[in-house]
């Protein structure tokens, strides 16, 4: 969500006649996208906006915002803290970003102090919902090709906002209400994404599956939807994320089974293997529905690979609880999980509810000891595709810069050997090995060729 977002600001901006500047000291205006999920990622933020003190006092006719879910979340608490910043921004008004920086660029030129700009949505607490939902404005413009990382992929955003309120979850107060797009604006979009040289299409939504558009008597759906962009002829591949699990239901799963261009992997956060902890959490699931829904992916979908989420040390965790986390970790067979440690958000029902009582080293050891049974368990299936030919999207150097990286319909990261000019490209790979999160890939008729290995 964040990346799509940073994509569409940078077009903003890119409309006003600005290019990407090649370094902070060549800019005249510099943005923080910034993210809320947890205490770590505003720490950085602050850390980095007080770093850039002296360069604001250097560069007094530069601009310098802060963007996103921390700037809807602390709003005037930014100016507090960081006195150099011209403007904050929440993630619902992204349509006024261009305005807002051509005046404070316009004031600065002319020697004149402008006024530090707020520009945040509605708190659903206190206003009406039809108000909050008008606050927090859909913004999803055709951008250009060069706002993307790579021309061959493109995200579509689908909804904007969530309703769940999990009560650890900051994402309902600061994305605003769930509004689903039309489904013709979405078509439109993928059509002109593919027309710039877009191979694979990932739906974005802060709860994907919640997707829902009423046109009168008819109602268009995820699963819908999904059929529709499949019959683009020059879309490749379709993904989607992040589901909630009461949402998997049998319609959605059938098209993922049905419709060849979607892939075959589904990341559906299960947050806690512990009913207790599920319920503190709200979830509104509990572990054996989650349990079901696992053996009913797999039943549906035998190829299917399934991703998951799960914090760890979530207020009056116990061992037993915990224990029952790595349980369900093992039963879901998942290709990786996102284990994150609890951090109490300001602002959510947990905070506000209970106290974040699970000690940092508690925290740190089952975050550890769980990434561990994950480990385990992406291994194993790993090693399950050597010896396989996958077809692999490439997508660039990896991280070494020696190989290049590209990704199975699976979601599996495969590295090889090859040109760059591959980059973009399909190609058929033999897995020769495999670590826990990446299988390592040769060309060629076979393995009997193959003498790759994996990096120490």
């Amino acid at each position: 969500m964040n990346v799509l977002d940073s994509e569409l600001a940078t077009s903003g901006l890119l409309q006003l006649g600005l290019t990407v500047a090649g370094s902070l000291r060549d800019a005249d205006v510099i943005l923080f996208n910034t993210c809320s999920i947890r205490q770590h990622a505003e720490d950085k933020v602050y850390s980095a906006l007080g770093r850039l003190t002296d360069w604001k006092g250097r560069n007094p006719h530069a601009v310098l915002g802060v963007l996103g879910c921390m700037a809807q979340k602390d709003q005037r608490l930014i100016f507090r803290r960081a006195p150099h910043v011209d403007f904050v921004l929440g993630p619902g008004q992204l349509d006024r970003l261009p305005s807002v920086v051509q005046t404070l660029l316009d004031a600065k030129t002319a020697d004149r102090t402008p006024q530090k700009e707020l520009l945040v949505g509605l708190p659903r607490q206190q206003w009406k919902h039809r108000e909050v939902v008008e606050s927090f404005r859909r913004y999803d413009p055709i951008r250009p090709v060069e706002t993307r990382p790579r021309r061959f992929q493109a995200l579509v955003r689908t909804m904007f906002g969530c309703d769940k309120f999990c009560t650890y979850c900051i994402v309902p107060s600061v994305r605003g209400p769930e509004q689903s797009r039309s489904p013709q604006e979405i078509l439109d979009e993928v059509k002109t994404l593919t027309d710039q040289g877009a191979l694979e299409i990932t739906l974005i939504g802060q709860t994907v599956n919640s997707y829902r558009f009423k046109d009168g008597e008819k109602t268009t759906r995820l699963p819908d939807l999904l059929a529709r962009i499949a019959e683009i002829a020059d879309v490749r591949r379709i993904r989607f994320v992040t589901n909630y699990p009461t949402g998997m239901d049998d319609d959605l799963l059938r098209a993922v089974r049905d419709l060849p261009k979607v892939c075959k992997h589904l990341h559906v956060p299960a947050q806690s293997g512990s009913d207790a902890v599920l319920k503190r959490m709200k979830r509104n699931y509990t572990v054996d529905d989650y349990r079901q829904l696992v053996d009913r992916i797999y039943g549906t979908i035998p190829e299917a690979s399934m991703t998951s989420d799960f914090i760890v040390g979530f207020c009056g965790e116990t061992e037993a609880e915990f224990t029952e986390t790595v349980d369900l970790v093992k039963h879901g067979r998942f290709k990786n999980s996102f284990i994150f440690k609890y951090s109490e958000r300001p602002g959510t029902k947990s905070a506000e509810l209970f106290t974040d009582d699970v000690p940092e080293t508690v925290k740190k050891r089952r975050n550890n000891e769980l990434l561990a049974v994950q480990d385990s368990v992406s291994l194993e299936l790993n090693r399950r595709f050597i010896g396989r030919t996958v077809e692999v999207l490439v997508e660039g150097p990896d991280v070494s810069g020696n190989r290049l990286t590209g990704r199975t319909p699976c979601d599996r990261v495969v590295v090889f050997d090859g040109a760059l000019s591959l980059v973009g490209t399909f190609i058929e790979l033999a897995i020769a090995d495999a670590a826990p999160f990446t299988l390592f890939g040769v060309r060629g008729e076979g393995l009997e060729t193959c003498n790759s290995s994996p990096p120490p």
